[in-house]
């Protein structure tokens, strides 16, 4: 049942764990014995993961996986991998060894500037607050000084600010567009914490401002808030190879195969209901990556779609192309990464992920993750346009469906190897088991 409760967050854990077993489970003992389980023995690890985040009664783990054998830029690389889905972290190290042996992944960071915005009302006219912020621009800047000063020792802090008119689009509605670098860190507390110093330093001085008419003083920040969308924070990784070294099949020649694949990339390009399919393919290899990491993964989402729908179409992160008997396949996208700040020096497991991927800074992450997205989109369109993506993600996904059916070892060792030669279904798998155990 649903039940009305007042103060939860002031409760105990133990009284919150007691109030949703009693108001939400038939069998509470099982219910509450499922959430410990799942505790830290560590009391010390269990209160910082606690601490994480609020109301927080239990841990939700995931698979913390590795995928070997990146090629990137010339160094070989180990990818921690944090996703729950069959068959991605498979998929992605078996497209690392294939390119493994032809030059492996190239990356680069094209740019890495981020963005916030403060959002305000002005009743007045735009030459005034034009001249207004012509004057102020440099004061703007300085207000924020004790903000970014250790900022701007690592390399970073503000780049731009520029007033942009939307009274088109909202009658007095204005923004300042701040654009930023964050050196090594994510940067989102940096960024709105400046901000907000522009939207006070902006009252304070307008306030005093002999052009601006009573009414004109009376400016409304509406919010201060950086942005997710950071189509100048671009990554771009590719592959190439001779189309003589693509995979063959009894139907496919290299060229075949090399025209298919194009072929494949292009209807996602120009087909919205395939392209969010194709990208979200994408986005299991760089997702993994993130969470790994301990970034944030639904902004790198959020910014990742908006990038696809730049053009006012939404369409594929990927490119392919062939010229002059060269197969080259692509990626461009937004990656705001950060490897200093937030959980990168808290969680256990993000620390020993960067370690593994050798403690990259920023830039070097950005070009790894974009990596595994292009990994996991080639292994992607390569069962698609050869065997069928159900063939091999299915077989990955045996286990889960032994699993539910709470095969034991003898039983799953048989079905595992019925499996090898017969085709995977959830309706199979019950049928084989109940033979089995017949």
């Amino acid at each position: 049942m649903n039940t009305k409760v007042a103060g939860f967050s002031k409760l105990s854990k133990a009284d919150k764990i007691k109030w949703l077993v009693t108001n939400y489970f038939n069998n509470e003992s099982q219910a509450e014995e499922t959430l410990k389980m799942y505790w830290h023995s560590d009391q010390k690890l269990q209160q910082l993961h606690d601490e994480f985040s609020e109301n927080t009664i239990s841990n939700y783990y995931l698979p913390f996986s590795i995928a070997p054998n990146f090629l990137i830029n010339g160094l070989l690389h180990t990818i921690p991998m944090t996703i729950e889905e069959s068959s991605v972290v498979a998929a992605a190290s078996k497209a690392a060894k294939f390119w493994l042996d032809r030059g492996g992944f190239k990356a680069e960071v094209i740019s890495m500037t981020k963005v916030g915005q403060v959002h305000f009302m002005f009743k007045g006219a735009t030459e005034k607050l034009q001249q207004f912020f012509k004057q102020h621009k440099d004061a703007l800047i300085t207000a924020a000084k004790d903000i970014t000063q250790n900022m701007e020792k690592r390399g970073g802090g503000i780049t731009d600010i520029q007033l942009v008119d939307k009274t088109d689009d909202i009658p007095n509605y204005y923004q300042l567009h701040c654009t930023f670098g964050t050196a090594d860190a994510m940067g989102a507390n940096f960024i709105n914490s400046c901000l907000e110093r522009f939207a006070s330093h902006i009252l304070e001085v307008a306030n005093t401002y002999t052009h601006f008419s009573e009414a004109e003083k009376e400016i409304e920040i509406v919010m201060s808030i950086l942005s997710n969308y950071v189509p100048d924070c671009l990554v771009r990784a590719y592959v190439s190879c001779p189309i003589e070294q693509l995979p063959t099949t009894d139907q496919l020649s290299a060229q075949q195969y090399a025209e298919k694949f194009v072929r494949a990339v292009q209807i996602a390009t120009i087909e919205p209901y395939r392209a969010v399919t194709h990208n979200k393919g994408i986005m299991n290899g760089i997702d993994a990556v993130v969470l790994a990491t301990g970034n944030d993964f639904r902004a790198i989402e959020a910014g990742a779609h908006a990038y696809a729908a730049r053009e006012g179409q939404y369409k594929s992160l990927t490119t392919a192309t062939i010229e002059n008997d060269l197969f080259t396949f692509s990626i461009e996208i937004p990656l705001a990464l950060g490897t200093v700040g937030g959980l990168t020096s808290l969680h256990p497991l993000v620390k020993l992920a960067l370690q593994v991927l050798g403690k990259p800074n920023a830039k070097k992450l950005m070009e790894i993750t974009a990596v595994a997205g292009l990994a996991q989109n080639f292994a992607a369109i390569n069962s698609l346009i050869t065997t069928g993506i159900q063939q091999g993600h299915m077989k990955m996904h045996l286990m889960n469906i032994m699993n539910q059916l709470e095969a034991n070892t003898e039983e799953k060792k048989q079905l595992i190897e019925f499996f090898k030669s017969n085709t995977v279904t959830h309706s199979h798998v019950v049928n084989e088991l109940e033979r089995l155990r017949n």
